[in-house]
């Protein structure tokens, strides 16, 4: 991602390139920017793609939960004047999205979302990582895709790191027990906006049955499974992904 800019504004760190509608991206708990660089390089000349760094690390201890930083993104939001957005989120970031929607549902166009929390997600493998031990996180690091090799060796720098750094460790553990905690199977008749779900056929950490209840859920959603794939789609299978979002961008233009 060094070839974009990280604009500041307002206390904020985002990228945002391109013109057009508005693709707001949200990364997940041990994401970064990093995870969207395919999306962002196919959409930029088409839409205008808005992604905020999450400051899972930077938030006072009481903040430091999932509805923390769904007002963090509310407050992006309206400091950008973003409006009629496409919403995308994986793990965690689709938790936030469905969460921003529920509050502010006139603002929200559509939603994607791939391999979700929200309903039900087992954290890295059921455990959390150890420090200092590299050779088990990178295990857990692969754990998240279906091919190992797409766990590259800074993607699992990225997680030793936080997982070494005390500070980082322990908001890590206070961001995924609100997660857990906020169950949204209830709400979920609320969400009335087109929602795609893109899904790993092998995702171990928000599993099939995990996008089928989404499914049976969201009345207005489509699923699309893919094959070979774990619990991030947009990075694993990028190309595949980029299609079903085009796809889908296009059926929903027509729509309105």
């Amino acid at each position: 991602m060094s070839n974009y800019a990280i604009k500041e504004q307002g206390g904020y760190k985002y990228i945002d390139e391109g013109k057009g509608d508005t693709l707001l991206l949200l990364h997940g708990l041990f994401g970064a920017l990093s995870n969207y660089q395919y999306i962002l390089n196919d959409f930029k000349g088409k839409y205008r793609v808005v992604i905020p760094m999450l400051p899972i690390y930077e938030l006072g201890m009481l903040e430091t939960s999932v509805g923390g930083l769904v007002k963090h993104v509310k407050k992006f939001v309206n400091t950008l004047g973003l409006d009629n957005m496409v919403v995308l989120g994986n793990s965690l970031g689709g938790h936030i999205a469905q969460l921003f929607y529920l509050q502010e549902p006139q603002k929200v166009r559509a939603m994607v979302l791939t391999g979700s929390s929200g309903l039900f997600e087992s954290a890295m493998g059921g455990t959390y990582p150890k420090r200092g031990d590299y050779e088990y996180i990178k295990q857990r690091t692969e754990y998240t895709f279906y091919d190992p090799a797409s766990a590259t060796k800074e993607l699992v720098d990225e997680v030793f790191d936080i997982c070494n750094d005390r500070g980082k460790a322990i908001r890590v553990i206070a961001v995924a027990k609100t997660a857990m905690r906020e169950n949204l199977a209830e709400h979920l008749h609320k969400v009335t906006c087109p929602v795609l779900l893109i899904w790993g056929k092998e995702d171990k950490i928000t599993p099939p049955f995990v996008a089928e209840e989404f499914h049976k859920l969201i009345k207005n959603s489509e699923l699309h499974w893919m094959e070979q794939c774990g619990h991030a789609p947009m990075m694993e299978k990028p190309e595949e992904f980029n299609v079903l979002l085009q796809n889908f961008l296009d059926k929903i233009s027509v729509s309105v």
